[in-house]
């Protein structure tokens, strides 16, 4: 939270306008990372790869903001949030215009990379900003805020993406990407605030963070929910066009929903979340298990494949903010932005390694299989969820409380001799 903010503070102008901006921030950063998903298919046909070849866009990108979410998160934290969200929009922009005009595969590849480095410190600092941006009675509305930026991404930045590309080449959805790019970084210019980032974080807090029984047990779901979760999906458009039988417009309608739903999603957490918090997760968890297990019978028809991507979409975007609100609630707050670092490295080791498994299932097993590979990962995510997550955060409380306590004792001493 910023200085000077407090519980009863409103909301004013100078808070809105750089979440505001952090939002439409989470809408280009999702709609960027998950282009490919929805140009898959041109890409190969341009480049003379195969869709599964293709599909490693995905899968590298992920990995790539697994392996520097930390150490760039590191090397930031030296920067207020001001500077730091400057430079990283600014290198977002420059990556996207290098993909707009790569000459083959590998210099695609290449400029992904560069955007990757832009995306590990982004989503590790974006649900950090928005909550010290805010009062801290407004804090789960800043969350479903940048939530909300995501959901848009998903209902008009994906489909819109896609249909730019099937009208006028992939190329043209990267252009339009490093424009936005260049205009939102001309607006944080005016309207982003001076906001301390803290003590620049140290290796040697690492293994405070890790031995946080509640943080592992989170980055363990994620980890298995990510999985998962992007097995199925990285591969939707040829599952639905393969499997579904379904058009251009079909597909486009359908990633579309996916975001639909996430705006639903994001009403659902900011009313629900705080007063049913583990059981809103295992839900949300567990409804993804069930989207995917039903998905290839889903596929026969396009209303049931909708009505499909509509729960899968609540339920994926619900699981991930509460997990982000949950990493920020049981770690310290001048580590959290290191630990939604380390968060988003696990998810996107989820991404990656998914969007692998899934290229190999869809080959070996044939591409009516990937829903029923990815809920075994789900399954195993919401056991944890149920299972062990309550009782670690738990865990983590009570130490929390007995330490304040040995401080109020300590200080009481203190003033008594």
């Amino acid at each position: 939270m910023a200085k000077g903010m407090d519980n009863n503070e409103p909301m004013t102008a100078k808070a809105w306008l750089p979440l505001i901006g952090m939002a439409v921030s989470t809408f280009i950063f999702n709609t960027s990372e998950f282009m490919p998903v929805g140009l898959l298919v041109d890409i190969a046909a341009d480049f003379q790869v195969s869709e599964a070849q293709a599909g490693m866009l995905v899968s590298v990108y992920a990995w790539a903001v697994m392996i520097l979410s930390l150490p760039l998160m590191i090397f930031a934290s030296r920067f207020d949030f001001r500077r730091m969200i400057l430079g990283v929009i600014a290198v977002f922009m420059l990556g996207q215009a290098a993909s707009a005009i790569a000459a083959n595969y590998w210099m695609l590849m290449g400029a992904r990379l560069v955007v990757a480095c832009a995306h590990a410190v982004f989503w590790s600092v974006a649900s950090p900003i928005a909550v010290r941006l805010v009062p801290l009675r407004y804090r789960p509305m800043a969350m479903s805020v940048i939530v909300t930026g995501s959901s848009i991404a998903m209902i008009a930045g994906l489909p819109l993406g896609r249909m730019i590309g099937l009208a006028l080449g992939w190329r043209a959805t990267f252009i339009c990407i490093a424009v936005v790019s260049l205009l939102l970084l001309a607006y944080f210019t005016f309207v982003f605030p001076k906001l301390d980032s803290g003590a620049p974080f140290s290796l040697r807090r690492l293994p405070e963070l890790l031995k946080n029984p509640a943080l592992l047990a989170l980055y363990v779901i994620t980890a298995l929910m990510a999985t998962g979760y992007y097995e199925a999906y990285s591969y939707i458009e040829p599952f639905l066009q393969q499997i579904g039988g379904m058009s251009d417009q079909s597909i486009t309608i359908a990633l579309a929903l996916f975001g639909v739903a996430g705006v639903a999603a994001s009403v659902l957490f900011s009313r629900l979340y705080d007063t049913r918090r583990f059981a809103f997760l295992a839900i949300a968890v567990g409804g993804i298990a069930v989207a995917l297990v039903l998905l290839r019978v889903a596929a026969l028809a396009p209303a049931s494949a909708f009505a499909l991507c509509m729960l899968w979409g609540v339920c994926g975007t619900a699981t991930n903010v509460a997990l982000q609100a949950e990493v920020i609630k049981v770690s310290p707050e001048d580590a959290s932005p290191v630990a939604m670092s380390i968060y988003s490295g696990i998810y996107n080791l989820g991404i990656g390694t998914g969007a692998a498994i899934g290229g190999v299932a869809s080959v070996g097993l044939g591409m009516g299989s990937i829903g029923f590979v990815g809920c075994v990962f789900v399954a195993a995510s919401c056991a944890l969820c149920a299972l062990v997550l309550p009782g670690a955060v738990k865990k983590v409380a009570l130490a929390r409380l007995a330490a304040a306590r040995a401080e109020r004792r300590a200080r009481r001493a203190e003033r008594s001799r």
